[in-house]
């Protein structure tokens, strides 16, 4: 047991003054040896005393907030440990391809927002982490499996964006939420962009690196620009002195990785919401957990254990016989 507010404990010495108070009559007497002996009396008397001394150290202990300490228990059960890495670019407030006629469709972040949103309340025992990325990887979320904060933090990234899609940091950014955490047994990471970027040798090279140490399964969700080229294009030829699209040659790195890679690509909320589905049972797996059980507090105990007495001995002082006559 701890307690909320030790320092209230100091004055625990002060319910013992009850007991250092002599027993008070309403009676006077001339001769006290007239006062026949009544040890019922004095028994009760004492009685009366030790219950009101009770009365100040329960409710002295129940101000110092008392409780048990938050305990944490191992189950298995079905989920996985993810990180949900979302592009934050200044595209992704833009419609969908698929609504590239008109600026009155969903924009993409709103609807990755919404529908990532639905996958977490659709998931059970996961622990969730989530980055983003635009012109640099933001740390937004540590691995937790706290509901209420995670769709937080989802649904704060459809604010304002910036305009540049620095994907490498966002992946290793992404990557350092596994970091000295225990591994369950399933890691994945979603990766959501409306587009690529090229990234540089020694970012490659620690991308496939930590994805490979750390155990995890990377998902890439592409959400397509209206009139953008394919990553499953492969028909698609550059010419000698061009170097690939960035989101054909991000693709085709991907797929060098040490570690399970799948990509998807939607053009409108319905392939985006079937990919998240697609991912939503890959990653259903056996894993280890820890759930919480947070501690009990005994402050409501001592209040109402101190108010019983205070009836019992308010109920005493009513019955006692005040006098002889």
């Amino acid at each position: 047991m701890t307690f909320s507010f030790p320092w209230i404990l100091w004055f625990t010495p002060l319910a013992f003054i009850p007991l250092l108070f002599k027993e008070a009559s309403l009676q006077y007497y001339s001769w006290n040896e007239m006062i026949p002996k009544d040890r019922l009396s004095s028994i009760i008397a004492m009685i009366l005393k030790f219950i009101a001394t009770l009365i100040l150290l329960t409710i002295i202990i129940g101000l110092s907030g008392p409780h048990s300490l938050q305990r944490e228990i191992e189950k298995t059960g079905i989920g996985a440990q993810i990180a949900l890495v979302l592009d934050r670019s200044a595209s992704m407030d833009d419609p969908f391809a698929g609504n590239n006629q008109s600026k009155v469709g969903e924009m993409k972040s709103a609807a990755a927002a919404r529908l990532i949103t639905d996958f977490v309340n659709s998931r059970e025992n996961d622990m969730i982490g989530m980055a983003s990325f635009s012109n640099s990887g933001m740390y937004v979320l540590p691995l937790t499996d706290n509901k209420n904060a995670i769709i937080s933090a989802v649904r704060a990234t459809a604010g304002n964006a910036l305009f540049q899609t620095n994907i490498g940091s966002g992946l290793t950014t992404g990557a350092e939420l596994f970091n000295k955490v225990p591994d369950s047994g399933s890691r994945a990471m979603i990766l959501l962009s409306d587009g690529a970027g090229r990234i540089d040798a020694a970012t490659q090279e620690k991308i496939k690196d930590w994805l490979g140490r750390f155990k995890i399964s990377l998902y890439w969700i592409v959400l397509r620009q209206p009139g953008g080229i394919s990553i499953f294009n492969t028909s698609y030829k550059a010419r000698d002195d061009e170097p690939l699209p960035p989101q054909i040659e991000l693709n085709e790195f991907f797929k060098t990785l040490h570690s399970p890679f799948q990509a998807y690509e939607a053009e409108d909320p319905k392939t985006l919401q079937k990919a998240i589905e697609d991912i939503n049972q890959k990653e259903k797996k056996p894993i280890k957990y820890l759930e919480k059980i947070p501690g009990q507090d005994y402050s409501t105990h001592c209040f109402v254990a101190a108010t019983l007495m205070m009836i019992a001995l308010l109920t005493l002082k009513l019955i006692e016989v005040r006098s002889w006559l």
